[in-house]
């Protein structure tokens, strides 16, 4: 049924015609993802007709989103004295050819000595070895610092975990061990130099690796492990272990001889606004590893391996130190590398729980990176590995061109062992990936189960193979989920189209593809325009309310939601979809009574609601 803006105005400005409704099942809550309170997330689904479900259950107390703001309320960037320290003072020169390993050394521990402060960096390029930090330093890089590529600038041995085995190693390029208020800041770059040496000729560390692996898996005195002069087990660019309060921000970090910035059972860690460039193998991003309360955040990663792969030790010996990461935040970080953008393993004997990664590019156009990355999330685990991994939590992630499935979880990242870890409890919101091989490939063992995995509110175009690969994978709930224009959700809840809804400022019409039901509602070009659907609940409580529209002006147009006329928290944006064929959901949490609810979208601007396809209250 189709009615214009002129029977509207005769009728009133108001229309009331029915609603409609089609049933779903209910869930756990376990695997409810999404956002609870007013958050809102966006999907696009092009010209699509089928049923898009959200992406909460309603049975779920609470989001696994409600989790971050404590999170972050507990990382705590340290602050520092306003004492300088130029190194230029301590005989440091930046003519790129002077030793400058002592004017380091001095500086850092004459600002230790005084109570804390910078130790600066000035333009220039600065040669030196290994840097060690003290507590309460700043390491302030305006300037670049080069780092020797002879290794016997890195001995002696230092405490250091490789690949998640510990062991005494060459010293990583800048250390810390046991440091509290700890950073490296600036706009400068801090330049690993690696390819001029003889580092990349090392490879992965051959006998060398082989014979660390065996020490860690029978238990061998930890103090006996050493490696270094003679040994070919590189050093990661920086390495701090067991600090409190660090701040890596705003640096360039390049050409590390293997992982870049290496964390290790720290706590509350911040690395923020920095830029990774690596080109060695093993050329990792940031990698924490058994740490606890870490934000990354505004970060670019152009990486030869992980842009962020979480660690926590590998099989025995990660096993035997049993520390967990957990708690980690990635926010807003572009990711081009050759494998994943948020990785988790493989070397997670230690346990991952509680990773949290939103609004993160890969592949961006604006930061193409040497490599496009394989994988948005890739998580891998093997037999003999142990651990768990429990709560991974994506949403609003976007991408372009990725090489394989934008999510990938296996437990058959290798295949010898008997230890298989305990792997569960995904969520992925609000995706929108343009181009990749498969949209999911979830890779569980007919023994070990992958458990819990719930995507919604997310749409793949240009997948390659359209059917995702979901193996050996129990409760896996697919709501909202687009593949190439097909919905393939397993789940839907209580639709009202906007059509049958009633309308105040606006009018039902079918002159724009991709609808739901028989049609829209295109609202009027004025603030307070709404359009009230009656929305039935068996019991009283906060339930999951998909909202789908679709808005062709490049202006946002906000809405407020009302339910029986209180404010069900703060409006809902509504920002430019591209075309007025492109319709996204967009889900807000909303408070209901038993029986009848009504249920009111009103604009909060002039340019009027955008074209509203209907409301679906989820199971």
């Amino acid at each position: 049924m189709t009615i214009s803006r002129r029977d509207l105005i005769k009728a009133g400005g108001a229309l009331l015609v029915g609603t409609g409704t089609t049933g779903g099942p209910t869930y756990a809550e376990s695997v409810a993802p999404g956002a609870a309170g007013s958050a809102t997330t966006t999907t696009a689904t092009t010209g699509t007709t089928g049923t898009t479900a959200a992406a909460t259950s309603a049975s779920m107390a609470a989001s696994p989103w409600d989790r971050v703001p404590e999170i972050l309320a507990r990382i705590v960037p340290p602050a520092f004295p306003d004492r300088a320290f130029p190194i230029t003072d301590y005989g440091a020169k930046p003519d790129n050819s002077t030793d400058c390993t002592a004017a380091f050394r001095d500086a850092i521990a004459a600002c230790n000595a005084a109570g804390g402060g910078r130790v600066v960096v000035p333009s220039g390029t600065f040669r030196t070895g290994k840097i060690h930090l003290l507590s309460n330093v700043n390491l302030q890089v305006n300037g670049t610092i080069r780092f020797r590529t002879d290794p016997g600038s890195y001995l002696p041995t230092v405490f250091t975990r490789w690949e998640g085995i510990e062991c005494y190693n060459y010293s990583p390029f800048i250390y810390a061990n046991g440091q509290t208020n700890v950073a490296i800041t600036g706009t400068g770059t801090i330049d690993g130099n690696a390819p001029a040496g003889d580092w990349s000729s090392w490879g992965s560390g051959g006998a060398d690796r082989d014979q660390l692996r065996e020490w860690g898996a029978d238990d061998h005195p930890v103090a006996q492990r050493q490696f270094g002069s003679g040994h070919k087990l590189r050093p990661n660019l920086i390495g701090l272990y067991n600090c409190t309060a660090v701040l890596v921000e705003g640096v360039n970090l390049r050409n590390p001889a293997m992982w870049t910035l290496h964390p290790v059972y720290c706590t509350n860690v911040t690395v923020r606004n920095v830029t990774f460039s690596s080109t060695n193998s093993q050329g990792d991003g940031c990698d924490p590893d058994s740490c606890t309360d870490v934000l990354i955040t505004g970060c670019k990663f152009d990486t030869n391996d992980d842009c962020v792969p979480v660690k926590s030790g590998r099989d025995r010996d990660g096993r035997r130190v049993n520390r967990p990461s957990q708690n980690i935040v990635i926010q807003n970080c572009k990711f081009s590398g050759r494998w994943g953008g948020v990785t988790i393993g493989s070397e997670m004997s230690g346990g991952v729980r509680d990773v949290f990664a939103e609004d993160c590019e890969c592949n961006a156009p604006d930061f193409p990176g040497r490599y496009p990355v394989k994988y948005a999330l890739y998580v891998k685990t093997s037999f003999n590995r142990g651990g768990f991994v429990d709560g991974v939590h994506l949403r609003r992630i976007t991408g372009h061109d990725l090489e394989r499935s934008a999510l990938y979880v296996t437990l058959n990242y290798e295949t010898s062992g008997s230890l298989p870890p305990v792997v569960q409890n995904f969520t992925a919101d609000g995706l929108t990936i343009d181009g990749a091989a498969q949209a999911y490939n979830l890779d569980g063992r007919p023994t070990d189960h992958i458990k819990n995995v719930t995507i919604s509110n997310s749409t793949f175009t240009g997948i390659t193979t359209a059917t995702p690969t979901a193996s050996n994978v129990d409760n896996l709930v697919l709501s909202g989920v687009l593949v190439n224009g097909k919905d393939i959700s397993n789940t839907a809840g209580t639709r009202y189209e906007a059509e049958n809804a009633t309308v105040s400022q606006g009018a039902a019409e079918s002159n724009h593809a991709g609808y739901s039901g028989t049609g829209f509602v295109n609202s009027d070009n004025v603030a307070g325009a709404y359009v009230e659907f009656a929305v039935s609940a068996a019991a009283a409580g906060s339930r999951t309310l998909t909202i789908r529209y679709a808005n062709g002006t490049s202006t946002n147009r906000p809405f407020a939601v009302t339910v029986n006329g209180a404010a069900a928290g703060s409006a809902v944006n509504a920002p430019g979809t591209g075309a007025w064929t492109t319709w996204v959901s967009t889900s807000v949490t909303v408070p209901l009574v038993p029986g009848a609810n009504a249920v009111r979208l009103t604009a909060t601007t002039a340019g009027g609601l955008p074209n509203l396809d209907y409301v679906e209250l989820q199971p």
